[in-house]
């Protein structure tokens, strides 16, 4: 179970870093200043940042209305969505060990 907990700190991490970075993108919006690019910001969501992004969108009202940003990142949410629905499908298996036997 520590590889469990292990990952589930990770993106823990991985989505509060990514809100962070919204945030401060928001802040530098208003401020005029430079900016993140929206790759980033999508590679931030992509690779486990999803939630965070989509909690930054909507807490901060940032890039609401910017397309394709905003189908990008609800596509990544979805992808998340739908791998996590398979691992927790798959888990009760590979916890009994009928998965990857020899």
């Amino acid at each position: 179970m520590t590889i469990c907990l292990a990952l589930i700190c990770l993106l823990l991490a991985v989505n509060i870093v990514t809100f962070c970075v919204f945030w401060w993108d928001k802040a530098a919006a208003r401020r005029g200043t430079w900016r993140v690019p929206e790759h980033k910001l999508l590679s931030l969501a992509f690779f486990g940042g999803s939630l965070g992004a989509f909690a930054a969108q909507r807490l901060l009202r940032h890039k609401t209305r910017k397309e394709p940003f905003r189908t990008r990142l609800t596509a990544i949410l979805i992808l998340h969505a739908a791998v996590a629905s398979v691992g927790l499908l798959a888990l009760p298996w590979v916890l009994a060990g009928h998965v990857f036997q020899s």
